[in-house]
């Protein structure tokens, strides 16, 4: 069944409004996606007729609540096909998810001398906590190398694994290139090192299906927001060879068997990483964002994204004075450019006066724009609710912005 974005589109009310008196034209997703009815239908049916703190309970509404608490995680362990349900550990999104593995991980298993490994296209989040986590432990943060294309330098990342690597941690699909690397013989070479490798999926898990357990991964995560689903909730999983090993990350409520004043004892698995009380409504939002993502398909939404993405590709090269930053041998639906002559900053507060919604500048990426030399970039990032029309809108605003310039 192929994609219908004119009938998709209705189950996202939001489309239908405009921005400067023009329709919107959203090519932001890569920052967050939008939410269908039925995610945000889920989040109303919570708050007026099942909110209650979940496992503190006896009463009906807390079990009630507990139950669809429990069955979320249920409904994103089979999604990403994670061997045990508590392997998997709600977080507030990718961000703390990266977190509390550099935190966790490092203090349990990283001495003065080891070495973490991450790439040159890392995210922000992904590489800070990393930055604290190696100076906290006098540890040496190694970064993969990549090329001009955009893509890791494989060679270089075979060479970099050694005795003293203790984990790796990289992106599944780079935010601001759309690169998609090879995870999954990334986490082959370095587990013939004994080495643990962590994927940051938070720009996969929109676009293409993952398997934890067929990538082998130790850790994953992603975010609620960039499916379709809310904010403020993310997942992280993890192996529970691992999970089980590492100290908690935050401490209170839920996270704790016993306590006394002389001592505390920690919960099991997942409750020992889930501190306080959860974010109930944005969890059961998110099961309904799984939910939308399986009805739909990934096969369709991959043709129509690709089919979106090469038809944007050809039609900026038309225009004069484009320099695409990366060109990666694997996209998923990101392309980020510049005019030559023209500040990105500047295209994009012109595109929005015409109601085109497009991210500037570094993209929490900056180390990949010191790479490029650029300031930062125009970023074009595709959903499955996007259009050829709406491309079209776009070359047409760029040619404006061209004109306008000179």
């Amino acid at each position: 069944m192929s994609i219908q974005p004119d009938i998709l589109r209705q189950a996202f009310p939001i489309l239908g409004r405009q921005v400067n008196n023009q329709p919107l034209v959203y090519l932001d997703n890569a920052a967050t996606t939008h939410k269908p009815t039925a995610v945000i239908d889920r989040l109303r049916q919570y708050y007026e007729s099942e909110n209650s703190n979940i496992h503190r309970a006896a009463h009906l509404l807390s079990q009630q609540a507990t139950e669809a608490h429990e069955q979320a995680r249920s409904s994103v362990q089979s999604f990403i096909n994670a061997r045990q349900q508590h392997e998997v550990i709600f977080t507030r999104g990718t961000t703390e998810a990266l977190n509390l593995v550099a935190f966790s991980f490092c203090k349990k298993f990283v001495r003065a001398g080891d070495e973490i490994l991450i790439s040159a296209m890392e995210h922000h989040s992904n590489i800070v906590p990393w930055q604290i986590a190696c100076q906290e432990h006098q540890a040496v943060l190694k970064i993969i190398p990549m090329n001009e294309k955009g893509d890791l330098q494989m060679d270089e990342y075979r060479d970099m694994l050694g005795s003293k690597t203790r984990l790796v941690s990289v992106t599944h699909v780079s935010n601001a290139l759309g690169t998609i690397n090879p995870v999954k013989e990334i986490i082959d070479l370095a587990h013939q090192q004994n080495v643990p490798v962590l994927i940051d999926g938070a720009q996969a898990v929109p676009h293409m299906p993952v398997d934890v357990q067929d990538l082998d991964c130790d850790f994953y995560c992603f975010s609620g927001h960039k499916m379709y689903g809310p904010m403020g909730v993310g997942i992280l999983y993890g192996k529970e060879e691992w999970l089980a090993k590492m100290p908690p990350y935050q401490s209170g409520g839920e996270m704790i068997k016993e306590v006394s004043f002389r001592k505390t004892t920690y919960n099991e698995l997942p409750f020992k990483f889930e501190a306080g009380t959860p974010n109930v409504a944005d969890i059961l939002g998110m099961e309904a964002a799984i939910r939308f993502i399986r009805e739909l398909g990934y096969a369709p939404v991959a043709e129509h994204e690709n089919d979106l993405l090469q038809y944007a590709i050809e039609n900026l090269k038309k225009l004069d004075n484009v320099r695409f930053i990366g060109t990666p041998a694997k996209r998923a639906g990101v392309v980020s450019f510049i005019f030559n002559d023209i500040h990105p900053y500047d295209t994009g507060t012109i595109l929005d006066k015409m109601g085109i919604a497009v991210r500037t500048g570094h993209h929490c990426a900056q180390p990949i724009m010191d790479f490029y030399q650029v300031p930062g970039t125009v970023r074009i990032s595709l959903a499955v609710y996007n259009t050829r029309q709406e491309i079209d809108v776009l070359i047409n605003a760029l040619k404006t912005v061209r004109e306008m310039f000179g």
